[in-house]
């Protein structure tokens, strides 16, 4: 029997229910912060760590349900947790690990935010943030402590481009009981297969490519252990580590073409590396494809492709007023950070800030390959050569 309503209530309650049975390749967004029960049995059945059903927006809709199932088919594990950014996805993990009396170990050449929440940790949490060479390999035993509980490694660091040698760094931190967590963002879980080198725990930032079009922000969490998994997603729960579902779909549209365009960006990085491997202003070019990049014959064994981003090394002869010059010249390479989008972006740094034992005296210039023409890439990079030079 149809309830008889105001015209007020009308507005606020509906009758009607849209058939049953549709479908489409884009996946439904649903917006929802509360979620509706059948009954009150429903709702005491629900158990949100099991994802058996709907319990309250925060802990999942079908929109990130499903982005969550792709992603972690995509990385070769078993279950996904979304966050809001990459960064919120690593102190997800480290919140998830570590406590007060543990020990972390960071490689150097991490990425930065990474490194001053590991400053945080340490300040004001009670938690050991130790750094290392990131060529260390196996070495890395030796620092393991009795309270050391987790190992970040990054492949390859997302400036200096090291390479670190996953399997070595592995074994070693397994036979100590400790584990090893690898942000994967630069080879997007397609050109890197971390589970199968050792890794437990895999991190991205889907902001990058799994977005592709540089207005998302959102990180990810995989896991192939169910134990792990279950630690992972109590701090999921009590940070609040939600994702808004137009942003999940934004994420997953972007997933079909995700591995057209990674090998895009990869063939135009290379060719423009190499032109600039003959340039006198650049003495070093820090690609892992490359044989001068450290690390380069471990990329050559654990991966398949390279993606868009690498640095370069200007001659020290350069001062950094005039490699600014050269950024501030280039047209179509934007100044900005993140990487993995259509539109071609750079960025200088100061490594020597940033690195401990830093060899080089030159600048560090990254590129992010974007995907146009190479060759007009090319010419831009030329034009403001040139007008360093002057």
């Amino acid at each position: 029997m149809t309830m008889k309503k105001s015209p007020q209530t009308a507005l606020i309650h509906t009758d009607y229910k849209a058939p049953e049975g549709f479908e489409a390749f884009p996946v439904g967004i649903h917006h929802a912060s509360t979620v509706l029960f059948k009954n009150v049995a429903a709702m005491r059945s629900g158990d949100w760590k099991e994802k058996n059903a709907y319990t309250y927006g925060l802990h999942g809709t079908p929109t990130t349900f499903t982005l969550e199932a792709r992603l972690a088919e995509i990385e070769g594990g078993n279950y996904c947790l979304l966050a809001p950014s990459g960064l919120a996805a690593i102190a997800m993990v480290d919140f998830a690990i570590l406590k007060t009396g543990d020990d972390v170990l960071l490689p150097d050449n991490v990425y930065n935010p990474n490194r001053e929440l590991g400053r945080w940790l340490s300040a004001d949490f009670g938690i050991t943030a130790r750094y290392y060479d990131p060529l260390i390999g196996a070495g890395i035993a030796a620092l393991i402590q009795p309270n050391t509980k987790l190992i970040w490694t990054e492949a390859p660091g997302s400036v200096s481009m090291e390479v670190p040698d996953l399997p070595a760094i592995c074994k070693a931190a397994h036979e100590r009981g400790v584990l090893v967590a690898l942000d994967n963002t630069w080879a997007a879980g397609l050109a890197l297969r971390g589970f199968d080198l050792g890794v437990d725990i895999i991190m991205q930032a889907l902001t990058k490519y799994q977005s592709g079009g540089s207005d998302v922000l959102m990180g990810a969490v995989i896991t192939r252990d169910r134990e792990l998994h279950d630690r992972v997603s109590q701090a999921h729960m009590r940070l609040g580590m939600g994702v808004g579902a137009d942003d999940a779909y934004l994420v997953s549209r972007g997933l079909p073409t995700m591995r057209l365009r990674f090998d895009a960006h990869d063939a135009a990085a290379r060719k423009l590396a190499a032109w600039l491997q003959s340039r006198p202003e650049i003495t070093r070019v820090l690609h892992p494809a490359f044989p001068e990049c450290p690390g380069h014959e471990v990329w050559k064994r654990d991966f398949s492709g390279a993606g868009g981003l690498f640095s370069v090394i200007f001659d020290e002869r350069y001062t950094e007023a005039q490699t600014d010059r050269f950024v501030d010249a280039l047209k179509l390479f934007k100044i900005g950070y993140s990487w993995g989008g259509a539109n071609s972006l750079v960025m200088p740094y100061r490594i020597q800030h940033m690195r401990q034992n830093w060899p080089d005296k030159g600048t560090l210039v990254r590129f992010n390959v974007g995907l146009e023409d190479v060759q007009d890439l090319i010419g831009d990079i030329e034009r403001a050569l040139g007008e360093m030079n002057e």
